[in-house]
């Protein structure tokens, strides 16, 4: 057993514990830490993979950028004490681990059921940079900018959604 997959199963363990403590967290600017350490150990586990450029914008999109507007959001919901919030959802806490299970199982018989073969081509030292990734995303043949460019609409249209939210009513 190499010691580089012994770290990845140290990390992936730190990953599971942390992903675990932010959903059975009550208080949620600590559920909003434990995300922020889950997606860094989501980073190392690219780095483990010699995915050096997925690391980097894992950590700043998403436990940067994303992260930011998480707080943002927590602090302009102005969320109390668990006490204080009123539980509307029992009935659905006896059905949210049987459909989790469902979602689970039909996800394992997805995986099982789709072809192993070959992946991407490495560079010739193993990683993958920013120019690969480019190549991949807006080559003619795959035209992935239209996705992207959908994404940015939705995120701008909820940028101004949560601003026409947060906007006090006269």
């Amino acid at each position: 057993m190499s010691g580089q997959l012994i770290l990845f199963g140290l990390l992936a363990a730190i990953a599971v514990v942390c992903g675990l403590c932010m959903i059975l967290n009550d208080n949620p600017v600590r559920s909003a830490l434990y995300l922020v350490t889950l997606l860094f150990t989501v980073a190392m586990l690219y780095v483990t993979l010699n995915a050096a450029f997925i690391a980097a914008v894992q950590v700043i999109v998403y436990a940067g950028a994303i992260m930011v507007l998480f707080i943002f959001v927590i602090m302009l919901l102005n969320l109390g004490t668990p006490e204080e919030i009123v539980d509307h959802l029992k009935p659905q806490k006896l059905l949210g681990p049987i459909a989790g299970l469902l979602l689970i199982g039909l996800l394992a018989s997805v995986v099982a059921a789709v072809p192993t073969g070959q992946g991407g081509q490495p560079l010739s030292n193993g990683t993958i940079g920013p120019f690969e990734i480019g190549l991949a995303l807006y080559s003619p043949k795959n035209y992935w900018l239209f996705p992207f460019e959908i994404v940015s609409i939705l995120l701008l249209v909820a940028a101004i959604g949560a601003v026409m939210l947060a906007k006090k009513r006269i």
